[in-house]
């Protein structure tokens, strides 16, 4: 059986000048993301395609809706943004992992994120466990921005919010 998470896709609407306008001038309505990055030593030094929604494994026996709610205040340390949950479905990840997703209007302090950490022995064969945090850092991306750095297995999940939201 192919292993299932979920996950919350958070998103808020700012508004921005164009380049070039006055401060009063046009303004645009962007949308952007809240991304995590994988935290560990194997990560650290990988950037672009290697982002993801806040996710992970739903239980036996759990709701996905639940297990995306408890991943998300797992890996950042803080309850989901309170409101309607937006359904975006399923995705495979190319290791074969089913994601399903639900988009979430939301805004939090990404640089205060204090989720789970893990136990690794690092470096390998040392002997030595290390403690590292599960996700290292969290960011808002634009979405032209977060489809270059999400995994691209996630990104038909930034295809319907954007079709759900704009």
């Amino acid at each position: 059986m192919p292993t299932r998470s979920a996950g919350l896709v958070v998103y808020r609407r700012i508004d921005r000048h164009r380049p070039g306008d006055e401060q009063d001038g046009e303004r645009t309505r962007l949308v952007e993301v809240l991304l995590v990055h994988p935290g560990g030593p194997y990560w650290v030094r990988r950037d672009e395609g290697w982002w993801s929604i806040p996710k992970g494994e739903v239980r036996e026996g759990e709701d996905e809706l639940a297990a995306a709610e408890r991943e998300f205040a797992e890996e950042l340390g803080t309850p989901a943004p309170a409101g309607e949950r937006l359904a975006l479905g399923e995705i495979v990840q190319a290791g074969g992992k089913h994601v399903r997703a639900w988009a979430i209007a939301g805004d939090l302090d990404a640089s205060k994120i204090s989720g789970n950490r893990f136990e690794l022995e690092w470096p390998p064969r040392s002997g030595k466990l290390q403690t590292f945090p599960e996700v290292d850092r969290a960011a808002w991306y634009g979405l032209e921005e977060a489809r270059r750095k999400l995994l691209p297995g996630q990104l038909p999940l930034l295809d319907r919010l954007e079709a759900a939201v704009t």
